[in-house]
């Protein structure tokens, strides 16, 4: 039977949030954008000072990115340290290396003072060599991990259920259940006098001495500051679109038979295929064995249900899996210089600020960039400002900046030079979407549903033009330039989009009843 992603285990016996959207404008401090983890910690550094805060979330506060991630808080992070000391040095290294262990503190320190029942406990973290083309990529990781302090050793006793000839290991990382933590940390924010609206979405912000959030609804927040803490950065200025790629990525939760069975630390190995694992234990004290990899760029072809299927099947290959129940993908940017985005927006902004480009580790880089905001809006120094500036030149990115445009410029071209993928709507299998020719020149998308209801929707991101692809594992249209999703109606899933695809008549449907 073919998987298709569903919700996360995360979020699949959490319900909804309660919490209601705006109505009205408001005046605050600081208005946060994104009702993620770095929106949540935001919040709650802010209002616990005394700030007046309100947190604007498109859909449930750790329904996104936070929602969907393996939740492991690291140091070590797969490959990252070598990628960080290649572009950054020892020193950028070492910088890099303690901001993710002040984050993991940080995180542990809410958690023990108000008692957050998210999980979270510390354990060893591995990153793991299982070919030979991989050895000396994990010695450079050890090599870089002892630049940065880490007390990192070598060995090959891990918890990736197959043959490792080489590893590093650190100990003392973490992991926990995000939606517990980051509802339980907002809800801490609005017990000290945050406001936070779901269902809000935001569709542009005016800079100035007091900033202006203007949102889907009609309705604005007047604030002193804004942060945008949306995954992907929301507004066009700053140019991050043209310096993140989007990437996604896909995880199953299989429950084990017995609690033993369990790895005893996480791990991820260090090439492609990825394979990442770690446990969890739920509230009802089951366990179980999350899998993830199978990673590529957001609008690849390769985005289709087999990717969780080859997850499924190395569970079952390596663990005793009783069933996989859960599959999700998630989405992160990748910043082309291998570092997270925190600070202010453009060289110019005094009240526009921004977290993003979390690369797969948000719940460090997320925690840090926030707490960078906040430190810049108090005025006060942050000894992680500078090393996530996102402002920064970092010129020896540039061949990974030159090819991330070769890509984007040639999937704005080429995409529009490719043929219809079906000559009528009576060619597509339900349950699935193609690309119909629209008269001469044009293209429209439609998918068909199980009853044989068509959707049809302009091709064109609403962003900045590029022609949306679909995504069989997920069932949307997605942008392959800079990350946009949208639901077969054209309903924004993901920005930096702010605005819908437009709807299309389906050719070859006389009647429109009949689509």
């Amino acid at each position: 039977m073919t998987l298709r992603g569903t919700e996360p285990i995360w979020l699949a016996n959490e319900g909804p949030s309660g919490r209601g959207r705006l109505s009205g404008d408001h005046t605050v401090d600081v208005a946060i954008i994104g009702g993620g983890i770095a929106g949540a910690t935001a919040a709650y550094a802010l209002a616990s000072e005394g700030r007046t805060v309100a947190v604007l979330e498109r859909g449930t506060v750790a329904g996104g990115a936070t929602g969907y991630t393996t939740a492991k808080a690291s140091a070590l992070q797969q490959t990252k340290l070598k990628d960080v000391r290649s572009k950054h040095g020892d020193s950028g290294v070492a910088a890099y290396a303690a901001t993710s262990l002040r984050a993991i503190d940080w995180i542990e320190a809410r958690v023990g003072e108000h008692g957050i029942d998210c999980s979270f406990e510390r354990l060893p973290d591995f990153t793991c060599a299982v070919s030979e083309k991989e050895v000396s990529t994990v010695e450079q990781v050890f090599e870089a991990a002892q630049v940065a302090g880490l007390n990192a050793e070598l060995t090959t006793d891990t918890p990736l259920p197959q043959e490792v000839l080489q590893a590093v290991r650190v100990d003392g990382q973490a992991q926990f259940q995000p939606v517990k933590y980051v509802r339980g940390l907002m809800d801490a924010a609005e017990a000290a006098g945050a406001q936070v609206f779901e269902q809000t979405a935001v569709v542009g912000v005016h800079e100035g001495e007091l900033c202006q959030v203007e949102t889907e609804d009609g309705h604005t927040v007047t604030a002193s500051h804004v942060i945008v803490c949306t995954n992907y950065p929301l507004l066009d200025r700053g140019l991050f679109f043209a310096r993140t790629e989007a990437t996604r990525s896909y995880l199953v939760a299989a429950r084990l038979r017995e609690p033993a069975d369990a790895p005893f630390g996480m791990a991820i190995s260090a090439g492609e295929p990825t394979r990442s694992v770690r446990s969890y234990v739920d509230d009802a004290g089951t366990p179980w064995v999350l899998i993830g990899g199978e990673g590529h760029l957001v609008g690849s072809s390769k985005a289709q249900p087999e990717r969780y299927e080859k997850l499924a099947a190395y569970a079952r290959e390596h663990f005793d899996v009783a069933e996989v129940l859960y599959r999700w993908s998630t989405q992160d940017g990748m910043p082309v210089d291998k570092l997270p985005y925190a600070g202010r927006y453009t060289p110019t902004s005094k009240h526009l600020w921004v977290v993003g480009g979390g690369q797969k580790w948000g719940m460090t880089n997320a925690t840090a960039g926030a707490l960078v905001c906040v430190d810049g809006i108090r005025e006060r120094e942050n000894p992680s400002a500078s090393l996530l500036d996102p402002n920064r030149v970092t010129l020896k990115a540039a061949p990974e900046f030159a090819k991330a445009q070769l890509w984007v410029g040639a999937r704005f071209v080429g995409d529009r030079l490719k043929p219809a993928e079906a000559g009528s709507p009576d060619e597509i299998p339900p349950g699935e979407a193609r690309v119909l020719r629209d008269g001469l020149t044009g293209k429209v998308g439609v998918y068909k549903d199980e009853r044989g209801g068509l959707h049809g929707v302009s091709l064109r991101c609403t962003h900045l033009g590029c022609l949306v692809a679909y995504n069989d594992a997920e069932r949307s249209w997605d942008c392959p330039c800079h990350g946009s999703r949208f639901d077969v109606d054209g309903n924004v899933l993901a920005g930096p989009a702010t605005k819908p695809l437009e709807p299309r008549d389906v050719p070859g449907v006389s009647d429109p009843a009949d689509a």
